[in-house]
C-alpha cells in the first residue's frame, strides 16, 4: 500500500489484499481505529474516493485512492528550534532518536520550550506541517533512545492500540552494577509509587503490573558492570530502574535507585524500536545511535 504528502493531507492507494473491502470495515476491523476517530472522520467528510464522495460501504478496488484531509491542529507546544535526529518520517509518524537532559513533553506546553516534543514542533513547522504533536510513549529525562511521535489523531489512535497491545517492541541497553547470576530471565514484580519519595517508584503488590525481559550481553570485570539488554512487556514509569535495583543491580549513574556516579547520568539507552506501520501494517524496526559526547557506553565496553 502506498501513501505519500505530508499531514495532515494525505492519499492512500487501495492494495490487492483489501479488494472489496469497505471504507468502513477498512477503519473499524483492520486499522481498528477508535470509534470517536472514526466518527469524526465521517463528520468532517475529510475522506474522498478518487476524488469524489466517500460512500464508507462501497466495496474498495485495488488502486483506488482514498485521500483524508484531516482538521488542522495547532502543535500543541511552542516550536523550538533544537537539534531533533530523526530516524523515520512520513505523512503519519516521526520516530526520532532522544539525547540525555531533556523531558519527552512539557508539563506546561504554554511556557515550557526546552523538551523533545518543542523540537518536534519546529521541525514541522519548517516542514510547512500543521500537526499537532503526539507523543506515543515517552523515556525519562536523562534516558536517550528513540521515541515515536504521531502525526494526526487517525495515527495516535492506532498506535496507542499497537503500545497498548504490545505490538510496539522496545529494547533497551543499560549498563547495571554487578553480574547477573542468570545470563537470561523475566521480571515480574508490579510497580507502585514510594509513600516515602515522591519522584520514586518501588516494586509493590499492590502496584501495577510489570513484566521485564533480561540479557546480560557483556561484563566489565575490572570495574564490576554488566551490559545488559532488556525488553518491556509494559511501560511503567521507572521501569527497568525499579526492576535492575530490585535484584541488586542498579543502574550505573542511577543515584535515585542504587546506583553510583561513575556516569553522569542513568546509563540507559532506548536502542531499538520495532512496531507495524499504523496504517501499512507493515512491520518496521529501527536502530537508534548512542548519543552521549564524551562517549558513555563504549566508554565500559
Amino acid at each position: 500500500m502506498n501513501t505519500c504528502d505530508k499531514g495532515p493531507e494525505f492519499n492512500i492507494s487501495i492494495p490487492a489484499k483489501w479488494e472489496k473491502v469497505t471504507a468502513e470495515a477498512l477503519m473499524r476491523d483492520i486499522w481498528r481505529a477508535p470509534k470517536k476517530t472514526i466518527h469524526q472522520l465521517r463528520m468532517d467528510k475529510a475522506i474522498t474516493l478518487n476524488g469524489k464522495p466517500l460512500h464508507w460501504n462501497q466495496p474498495l478496488n485495488q488502486g483506488d485512492v482514498l485521500h483524508f484531509s484531516l482538521q488542522r491542529f495547532d502543535y500543541g507546544v511552542i516550536p523550538a528550534k533544537m537539534p531533533l535526529i530523526v530516524l523515520y518520517e512520513d505523512a503519519h509518524l516521526l520516530i526520532v532518536n532522544k539525547p540525555a537532559g531533556i523531558n519527552t513533553h512539557p508539563n506546561d506546553p504554554h511556557s515550557e520550550k526546552d523538551t523533545l516534543a518543542n523540537a518536534v514542533a519546529w521541525h514541522l513547522q519548517d516542514r510547512g506541517e500543521n500537526a499537532q504533536v503526539q507523543h506515543i510513549h515517552r523515556l525519562d529525562r536523562d534516558t536517550t533512545g528513540a521515541v515515536i511521535f504521531a502525526k494526526h489523531p487517525l495515527a495516535k489512535g492506532i498506535l496507542d492500540r499497537l503500545l497498548a497491545e504490545r505490538e510496539i517492541k522496545r529494547t533497551y541497553w543499560a549498563i547495571v552494577h554487578g553480574f547477573l547470576k542468570q545470563k537470561k530471565g523475566t521480571i515480574n514484580k508490579a510497580i507502585g509509587r514510594d509513600r516515602h519519595h515522591n519522584s520514586r517508584r518501588r516494586t509493590s503488590p499492590a502496584g501495577q503490573s510489570a513484566v521485564t525481559h533480561f540479557q546480560s550481553l557483556e561484563q566489565n570485570t575490572s570495574k564490576s558492570l554488566s551490559l545488559v539488554q532488556l525488553i518491556l512487556d509494559t511501560g511503567r514509569t521507572h521501569q527497568i530502574r525499579v526492576h535492575m535495583s530490585s535484584i541488586g543491580h542498579p543502574l550505573a549513574g542511577d543515584l535515585l535507585y542504587g546506583g553510583t556516579k561513575i556516569a553522569n547520568r542513568q546509563a540507559l539507552h532506548a536502542k531499538y524500536i520495532s512496531l507495524p506501520h499504523p496504517l501499512t501494517g507493515e512491520r518496521m524496526t529501527f536502530e537508534a545511535p548512542f548519543l552521549d559526547e564524551p562517549p558513555l557506553f563504549q566508554a565500559f565496553f
